[in-house]
């Protein structure tokens, strides 16, 4: 593309970006006065247009409506047109103060972040929370509540503390579930679950512990609740709402409604943190890229977070109209994903 078909697309798309309408040659001739390519008549600016039509990078909802960039119209400008800025300090020390989650777990200080991107950046949040097995963890303990229940909690290095309920088949006295605790706390040592479970296990099995049969189930179990759980970690989504913000007509809430159901599936899950892994950094799904969103005319920022060993084990990210602010949102998904990185590390 030349200047002049860079410069008209980009005008379209900040149009767009700015009303959500299409827009004529006439109002671009006027939007150009004073940009680099100068004045052109409202003739050359229709040639322009059509050719960009013709390459799939316009679209018009009718005739003589004006133009609007399409899917592909919008990843070249995301691609190679936009200039992205910088996270603003006040934004900076709201996602800064959420990063010491004191007494929380880790949903609930991930379920905090999310909000507060979600009204950051006016678009719905999720994050994919990872499994405790995942993260480097400094103590377990059992807490008795009935005979055959019990609550497991986990510190994790960070501070971080979530718990779970475990039913036993059996009976335990109180001095096993002690030892249970001090024997798995020895063996964690910064270790994720599924590594503190294969030494463990090991020794177990080579009875290289003093625990009697009772303690070594409830080691056991008590890892399993943990580490065995299936497909692993889970979706939190938040401020669904804002997608309605940019609703303009039955069609588009009934698109937005289906993809309140995607959201809710647990495959969605699994697939958001699997897009994460083709590439490093914030990665940009505009409509119908991720087949998740194809259809709903919506448009998603996410970016990987990672552990202290640099594994990637979750995702946060925003889901908005494709006439999201892009250059301010981009570097706010990257800044967060990098809090999270460091605050389960």
């Amino acid at each position: 593309m030349n200047e002049r078909s860079r410069e008209i697309l980009r005008q379209i798309v900040d149009s767009f970006l700015e009303t959500g309408e299409p827009i004529g040659s006439r109002t671009l001739s006027r939007r150009l006065a004073n940009s680099a390519v100068g004045n052109l008549s409202p003739a050359s600016i229709r040639n322009v247009m059509a050719d960009l039509e013709d390459l799939g990078l316009l679209e018009a909802r009718h005739t003589s409506a004006g133009r609007l960039p399409s899917e592909a119209g919008m990843r070249l400008f995301v691609d190679g047109i936009l200039e992205v800025g910088a996270i603003s300090d006040d934004e900076r020390r709201e996602l800064e103060s959420l990063t010491a989650p004191k007494g929380k777990n880790l949903s609930q200080a991930l379920d905090e972040m999310t909000r507060t991107l979600s009204g950051l950046s006016s678009c719905a949040g999720m994050v994919v929370v990872p499994k405790a097995e995942e993260r480097a963890l400094k103590q377990i303990e059992f807490v008795s509540l009935a005979p055959d229940r019990v609550l497991v909690v986990l510190v994790s290095e960070g501070g971080l503390v979530e718990n779970r309920m475990i039913d036993l088949p059996y009976t335990l006295p109180a001095h096993s579930l002690t030892l249970a605790a001090n024997f798995i706390n020895a063996h964690l040592a910064g270790r994720g679950l599924s590594d503190a479970r294969k030494i463990i296990s090991e020794e177990i099995a080579s009875q290289k512990n003093e625990l009697d049969g009772l303690t070594a189930k409830v080691v056991e179990a008590g890892l399993a609740i943990w580490s065995g759980e299936v497909g692993g970690g889970h979706l939190i989504v938040r401020g669904q709402s804002k997608l309605l913000d940019d609703v303009n007509a039955v069609e588009d809430l009934e698109r937005i409604r289906g993809l309140f159901e995607v959201l809710e599936t647990r495959e969605t899950m699994l697939k958001l943190l699997d897009a994460t892994h083709v590439a490093e950094g914030v990665q940009i799904y505009i409509g119908a890229e991720n087949r998740l969103f194809k259809g709903s005319g919506c448009s998603m920022i996410i970016s990987p977070y990672m552990n202290s060993k640099e594994k990637i084990i979750g995702a946060i990210g925003v889901i908005g109209p494709m006439r999201m602010n892009y250059a301010r949102i981009i570097p706010m998904v990257d800044y967060t994903a990098k809090l999270i990185g460091k605050m389960v590390s």
